[in-house]
């Protein structure tokens, strides 16, 4: 809609993985360092956790893009998926051919140790690739690991790549899954972009797209987007998206801050998440002061102000083990208080009198 307004090719701003757009800051390039160095050293399990929309997979789809001709690469995008339907997809994924419906796993083991061995002797590697891999059952990731005891006494026959979420971390470090994580050849955690990264995130996308790197945001705007999305990139892009197409709506040649702000209030209400401003959050922090703090305030000096100035005159029994009786195994009655309303003890006294005089 916006794009012809603002003479772009296409929008810059989607959440399509596409690695056309990825921008290599030097966290996503020790990444993709990290992937490139477990496939072609021979690694048996490699790790690259992120949190939501930091571009795992779009550097996973980077990694694709480099990986030489001789690779055979099988991509599992759906991990809730039984040991059999495993089997089945990783044989699918690399075009072996299964005899039957085999219901146990041994069938699919020995078709594809035939194949990783074949491959092997033609020079060629094999890569297993599971996305949303915290996803994952332990009965799978244990499969996974036996999966990786294909091997000839030089090489492993198969690589597997693991991208996921941080629980994916945690779910590894249990210690029913000690096995699986020894295994673990290379492994990197991908943190969201620093606030110096966003802006060049930005006119990266955007000269990709086929527009001016430099006159679509304001600088006021793309700091105002660093500080909101916290450096999430698929965060950025919905802001971005939101505020080009507000910009198009009003009719303005760029995104100010103003625009800006309205895009991100329409973005965080629709995912449920409010943002507050530091006015609005100290105002939010006083209202409640006031509305909890002075009732209760107020509430305990009137209790204090009602309380009787008489004094409760107490009883005490005397304290239990002191006297020796034979009685001494019965339970001995516990320290009560009496409390005499000197209003009863007078009226009594007065009715006592009355009667001694009579």
């Amino acid at each position: 809609m916006y794009t012809r307004y603002f003479g772009l090719k296409e929008k810059p701003f989607t959440i399509a993985p596409d690695p056309r757009y990825l921008y290599m800051s030097e966290m996503h390039r020790e990444a993709l360092a990290h992937l490139l160095y477990g496939i072609h050293n021979d690694g048996c399990l490699i790790l690259l956790t992120g949190d939501v929309g930091t571009g795992k997979t779009t550097v996973c789809r980077c990694l694709l893009a480099q990986l030489a001709e001789k690779t055979d690469i099988a991509i599992i995008l759906n991990p809730k998926l039984t040991i059999i339907e495993l089997f089945k997809t990783i044989c699918r994924e690399l075009s072996i051919s299964v005899r039957g419906e085999p219901s146990t796993t041994g069938p699919y083991i020995d078709v594809l140790n035939r194949y990783l061995l074949n491959a092997h002797s033609e020079g060629r590697n094999t890569v297993l690739i599971v996305d949303e891999a915290q996803n994952l059952d332990v009965e799978i990731l244990e499969q996974l690991r036996l999966l990786t005891n294909l091997e000839t006494d030089t090489h492993k026959l198969l690589q597997i790549v693991l991208l996921g979420q941080p629980e994916l971390r945690d779910m590894l470090s249990s210690p029913q899954l000690t096995q699986i994580n020894q295994r673990v050849t290379s492994r990197y955690h991908l943190q969201p972009l620093q606030p110096e990264d966003v802006e060049k995130y930005i006119r990266h996308r955007i000269y990709i797209a086929g527009g001016s790197a430099t006159s679509l945001f304001a600088p006021q705007a793309i700091k105002y987007i660093a500080r909101v999305s916290k450096g999430v990139p698929r965060t950025i892009n919905l802001l971005c998206d939101r505020a080009l197409l507000g910009a198009y709506a009003e009719h303005k040649d760029r995104v100010d801050l103003k625009i800006t702000k309205k895009a991100a209030h329409e973005v965080t209400a629709n995912t449920g998440h409010p943002r507050l401003s530091g006015k609005q959050l100290a105002l939010a922090i006083l209202l409640f002061l006031l509305g909890v703090c002075l009732p209760a305030g107020l509430y305990f000096s009137a209790q204090k102000a009602t309380t009787p100035a008489d004094k409760k005159t107490t009883t005490k029994l005397p304290a239990p083990g002191k006297h020796s009786d034979s009685n001494m195994d019965k339970q001995t009655p516990r320290e009560r208080k009496i409390i005499i309303n000197p209003v009863e003890l007078n009226y009594e006294t007065k009715k006592i009198t009355n009667l001694s005089n009579q």
